[in-house]
């Protein structure tokens, strides 16, 4: 226990005393901090006396041209409307014509009361002027369904606007919001996984490469080895992730009413589905942690570490596949058979604890398998990890690795 309190803390310290581990989270903490304040230090900046400007300008967003022969569209429409600038030509070459210099920033010339052309020069993806316009003949066509069927067009708008009041009541969960922030979860472990893993395994590998190892095997154990490195790993992870979720947590909480709680459905996550995301992902972490260990034991050189690794590469792919291909049904069995899996309930628990419905046995026993598989998958890394230490050459197959776990020591 002493030797592996003393690798610990030796991998402990690369990882915080490495600058680039230090700047690149404090990096995104201030990022986030930043990112997420700036709006309401924007709209501080400019409350002044730029208010009754700013209003104009967004009564007149754009400026189209407009040829209708048949006077479909009354003046009166076009001055209550206040949408849009909107300028009368006498031919459509003359739109054109506008639209090409563009002093118009969109044309249009009506055919008939459901039927018009529209021109524009550069068409932008946030060019809205054509649904603008059909609103605007959407609107004549009332007025002028109503003159001709003697009807009070402020009563049928009156009619058409009425507000039905719904009182949504969830008793359970509202999957529908829960999913947001649970697809970025799923993400996030995805990638911390594959990250820290590969930074376990490259450093295992450049031990063995530089015959380092030789002289760590002298003085502790293997087992301390790998289990110092994953544990290392996970407490960096929860070092990091810790001060970017606090970060970006209380930047939100701060500025939350300047956004209007527009981030809610991302930030705003249960205090049990944290809690169930930290347990899992961190047994999920660990186990795959010391898969990418044993893995990275079974090269001599760096060059060789993708080909090795690849299979835990494989394996997190796919169940990162299949976890967000069944989001949208948290209660099927195979998101029940995943949660179970302690290759896979680091992502598929917590979304059924989001998103569906599970009991509190389930989640205690998922719990125990995975953490039970932990203890395992280490003393079976730690055995690959020990029988390949000293052998050199080509990669071992894995195959071969598993076969010499039943070897003596």
């Amino acid at each position: 226990m002493k030797k592996l309190f003393h690798v610990y803390c030796f991998e402990s310290g690369n990882y915080f005393k490495s600058k680039s581990f230090v700047l690149s989270t404090l990096l995104i903490c201030v990022l986030a901090v930043v990112g997420i304040s700036l709006p309401g230090l924007l709209s501080g900046k400019s409350s002044g006396g730029k208010d009754s400007k700013t209003e104009q300008t967004n009564a007149i967003a754009e400026t189209l041209a407009l040829y209708d022969p048949d006077g479909f569209i009354t003046d009166e429409l076009i001055n209550s409307y206040g949408k849009a600038d909107i300028k009368r030509m006498n031919s459509e070459e003359e739109v054109k014509e506008s639209v090409r210099s563009e002093e118009s920033k969109a044309g249009f010339v009506i055919h008939s009361n459901q039927e018009y052309d529209y021109y524009v020069f550069n068409q932008t993806m946030s060019e809205n002027s054509n649904n603008l316009f059909s609103e605007l003949m959407s609107t004549a066509a009332r007025l002028k369904y109503c003159e001709d069927n003697n009807l009070n067009y402020d009563e049928l708008i009156q009619l058409d606007e009425k507000n039905i009041v719904c009182h949504e009541n969830i008793l359970g969960k509202d999957s529908r919001t829960n999913y947001f922030y649970s697809y970025i979860l799923v993400i996030l472990v995805f990638f911390v996984i594959v990250m820290y893993g590969m930074m376990i395994a490259t450093s295992v590998a450049n031990e063995k490469s530089n015959r380092t190892v030789e002289i760590l095997v002298t003085s502790t154990s293997s087992s301390s080895l790998l289990f110092g490195k994953v544990l290392a790993g996970a407490t960096a992870i929860l070092f990091q992730l810790g001060l970017i979720f606090s970060s970006v947590l209380g930047a939100y909480h701060m500025n939350r009413d300047t956004l209007g709680g527009m981030l809610d459905m991302l930030l705003d996550i249960p205090a049990d589905v944290l809690v169930t995301f930290a347990v899992f992902g961190l047994g999920g972490f660990l186990i795959y942690a010391f898969m990418y260990g044993a893995l990275g034991a079974l090269v001599s050189k760096i060059e060789d570490l993708n080909k090795s690794a690849g299979t835990a590469q494989m394996l997190v792919m796919i169940i990162y596949f299949v976890v967000l291909f069944q989001m949208q049904a948290p209660d099927g069995i195979i998101m029940k058979v995943l949660s179970f899996l302690p290759i896979s309930s680091y992502s598929a628990m917590f979304i059924r604890i989001a998103m569906g419905t599970v009991a509190v046995w389930e989640i205690i026993l998922a719990a125990v398998i995975l953490y039970a598989s932990v203890v395992g998958m280490g003393f079976i890394a730690a055995k690959i990890f020990r029988n390949s230490t000293l052998r050199y050459g080509n990669p071992i197959k894995l195959t071969n690795a598993l076969k010499g776990l039943h070897s003596r020591d």
